[in-house]
């Protein structure tokens, strides 16, 4: 299938316009301010409450400020000016971060709340919000074999208790200011992202991560185990990050998308117990599999359907599994060797 010429940021914006990227500390956001940095873009104003000493990464040229976005006053602050603004704060994790933390999810609702009024009033050009397949009917969702989630799946709503209603909240925001004020907003809910750069350790992070972590942790220590959360059967899409940078930057420039929620996703399904064999394959070890029916484990199945991403773009993350974990296990390899050695890592 060939892709079509899809408007981007390159080609619809000056380089020395504003692109605000709110959550740029974390995975997603510092590998957009990356991704924007690198095609030539001057004015990047990046945004995460964390501590600078404690974001995912930082490049260099880009403005770089420490705000809690859940205030109005420090939306508005981190607004001035934008020609663009990418919002994807939110405080989440794995799914044993949004099982256990249910509040603190729905409180992101706050952010989306004041960052959306704040680029408005900032007479910004484009919105971006970052969504979540959480937000889609879990009833749909219990089993392995589930069918791939179309973009209409999410009504009638049902969504994941805590993260995912926070998420389908905000997208009615961003639906109500194109349709009440003409704020041209582009939303895409994001499968399962994995990549360099991301979380792999402390709580918050995704099944990829974790389970390349486990792998890791096994040759060093020389355990020969590893533990599963669930019976291992569950089903996900997991995308690349290059894929994701590369999906907002067309959504975001898509005519025929402003307001519409898109899945932005790989549609290739894999089970854990799958995904468990890659990371061993990549680790060159074989671990005997414990199960922990207790954890935190989440839905049955989910996976995207794309339909809809290919009909308009004519494109969707493509990048293999096994091409994205082998880098990330890399990455990850790295990080955890950095760490016995005493240097500073990503969490």
């Amino acid at each position: 299938m060939a892709a079509k010429q899809n408007a981007k940021a390159a080609s619809v914006l000056k380089k020395d316009d504003l692109i605000v990227i709110g959550g740029a500390g974390g995975f997603i956001g510092g590998s957009l301010a990356r991704y924007f940095h690198d095609q030539g873009f001057t004015r990047i104003r990046a945004i995460d409450k964390k501590p600078l000493p404690e974001w995912y990464q930082r490049t260099g040229g880009v403005e770089c400020l420490c705000l809690d976005l859940s205030n109005e006053k420090n939306c508005r602050r981190a607004c001035e000016g934008a020609v663009e603004v990418y919002n994807l704060a939110a405080d989440m994790g794995g799914m044993g971060f949004i099982e256990r933390f249910r509040i603190e999810c729905l409180r992101s609702i706050l952010i989306n709340t004041h960052m959306i009024e704040s680029a408005y009033r900032a007479g910004a050009r484009r919105y971006f919000f970052s969504s979540s397949a959480c937000a889609y009917n879990v009833e749909l969702q219990k089993r392995p074999d589930a069918a791939a989630l179309k973009e209409s799946d999410a009504y009638p709503a049902m969504a994941e208790r805590g993260y995912g209603w926070e998420k389908l909240m905000s997208e009615m925001f961003c639906q109500e200011y194109w349709a009440e004020r003409g704020f041209e907003t582009h939303i895409a809910r994001f499968h399962n992202v994995y990549g360099p750069w991301g979380t792999w350790d402390g709580g918050r992070e995704k099944a990829p991560a974790a389970l390349c972590r486990k792998v890791i942790e096994a040759k060093d220590t020389g355990a020969r185990d590893i533990t599963i959360w669930g019976d291992g059967h569950q089903t996900r899409s997991f995308m690349y990050i290059d894929d994701c940078t590369q999906g907002i930057d067309m959504i975001m420039h898509c005519n025929d998308l402003i307001a519409t929620p898109i899945n932005l996703g790989s549609n290739f399904l894999i089970s854990i117990n799958d995904l468990v064999s890659l990371a061993e394959e990549i680790g060159g070890i074989k671990l005997k599999r414990q199960y922990d029916l207790n954890a935190p484990k989440g839905v049955g199945g989910r996976n995207s359907d794309n339909t809809f991403i290919r009909k308009v773009l004519g494109w969707e993350p493509s990048t293999p599994l096994k091409d994205g974990l082998r880098q990330t296990y890399a990455w990850i390899e790295k990080q955890y060797r950095d760490r016995k050695a005493g240097q500073r890592t990503v969490s």
